[in-house]
């Protein structure tokens, strides 16, 4: 007999089934008690009435890995509308060690350092695991999105040669004897193979030794990135990077419902056009001063109010970002040179996604490192490409963990990552 998933009991009513997975509780009654089972697609309840079984029953503990077959009956009271009755319950395994917390409670009460040090266990209550289902969903949409239109996905290296990227901000490590850093990103790698395939993405790691210790931070985080060539310009950009959102989203409305449901959430829709202020405006909009640099968390907050107030959006771009604030690879917009054609994209007042158009001949490079004081020297592997003929190009990146954590309402983006690594955490 094979194992059904509790998600499949209403197709056999009436029939003997086998099903198997972890005591997810027990209530003892006093002429009847009530095993209820957690697999990967939810609870199934078992009703026990027989002595000897409930016995037995009586031995297990929650969390306690169990193979149950009985027949399958419909009861608008249980989970799905139906139970099993007349079982034949077999532990798999020793009784388990029940963790510091209930899991079958509605809400895991635990305070979030206690759920991370007992992360394999937390990560099955349901609301753990659902945050980790839109994750997939999201990141299968992302792919879908982008397969559709053309892109290749590509992996690069972790582990670079030099710290090229954001100075000081890295982790080093020994390679052979010779230094060597974890990849800050694929920025480089990306843009390179827009000369190969000319639209690109990769999903994969990338490390920030950035001294955070905030609830939207982690040292290791997912990037989902994207590159494409032969754009006009940023807005190019912004327009693949809308449709991949849309994508992402209906990916998880359609593959992980359930989830959204555990939770009580809905995804929000993308506009047709997301609404985009330019970096000047957004200043005025946020009322921060005129010469501010860049945008302060209370001044992002500010225009994700004025983008559901102005536009009914929970999505708003920032365009023209200072010149000043953007890696040197940013192309500058021509008319108004001292700011770029990068942008953010915010999410509910929150800085998720930062993109732009990137420079793409070999002589803007030059210049650009030049006036910003830097050699040539240790971006010669990179630059070589742009002598040998590179399209006009850009991209984006969107921090999955962060994304996901904006949707699902979570105050610290650790409680949508499986294990989180942060300036204090490197276990489990």
């Amino acid at each position: 007999m094979h194992r059904i998933l509790s998600s499949q009991l209403t197709h056999h009513v009436g029939a003997t089934v086998r099903i198997a997975g972890w005591v997810h509780r027990r209530r003892l009654l006093k002429s009847v008690a009530f095993l209820i089972v957690r697999d990967a697609a939810g609870l199934a309840q078992v009703v026990v009435t027989d002595p000897a079984a409930r016995a037995a029953l009586e031995q297990l503990t929650e969390e306690t890995v169990v193979e149950v077959t009985a027949t399958v009956a419909a009861n608008a009271a249980a989970p799905a509308g139906v139970e099993l009755t007349h079982p034949a319950v077999r532990p798999l395994g020793p009784p388990a060690v029940p963790p510091p917390f209930d899991l079958y409670r509605p809400a895991l009460t635990a305070t979030l350092p206690t759920q991370l040090d007992n992360a394999p266990t937390a990560l099955r209550h349901p609301t753990r695991s659902a945050a980790l289902r839109i994750s997939a969903a999201a990141v299968a949409g992302f792919r879908a999105t982008l397969d559709a239109r053309d892109f290749v996905e590509i992996h690069t290296p972790k582990v670079v040669a030099s710290s090229t990227e954001s100075g000081a901000n890295v982790f080093a490590l020994d390679w052979f004897g010779r230094p060597a850093y974890l990849a800050q990103s694929p920025q480089f790698y990306k843009q390179l193979m827009v000369g190969v395939f000319e639209r690109v993405y990769e999903v994969g790691p990338v490390f920030r030794a950035e001294p955070h210790d905030t609830v939207r931070h982690l040292a290791q985080y997912t990037s989902l990135d994207v590159e494409l060539g032969f754009v006009a310009d940023h807005r190019d950009v912004m327009r693949v990077l809308r449709d991949t959102l849309a994508g992402m989203l209906g990916a998880v409305t359609e593959r992980a419902g359930g989830a959204l449901a555990t939770l009580g959430i809905e995804a929000p829709q993308v506009p047709a056009e997301i609404p985009a202020v330019h970096f000047t405006e957004a200043l005025k909009i946020a009322g921060a001063p005129a010469d501010e640099p860049d945008l302060a968390p209370a001044h992002e907050r500010a225009l994700g109010e004025w983008a559901r107030r102005e536009h009914g959006s929970e999505f708003l771009f920032v365009t023209g970002y200072p010149m000043a604030k953007r890696p040197f690879y940013t192309h500058p917009d021509p008319a108004r040179p001292a700011y770029s054609h990068g942008f953010d994209l915010l999410f509910r007042g929150l800085e998720l996604v930062t993109g732009g158009q990137r420079l793409h001949r070999y002589d803007d490079y030059l210049a650009a490192l030049a006036a910003r004081g830097e050699p040539v020297e240790p971006y010669a592997g990179y630059l070589d490409a742009f002598r040998h003929g590179m399209p006009p190009h850009g991209g984006f990146a969107i921090g999955l963990e962060r994304f996901v954590a904006r949707l699902t309402g979570a105050a610290n983006v650790r409680e949508v990552t499986a294990f989180p690594r942060d300036l204090h955490r490197l276990t489990p």
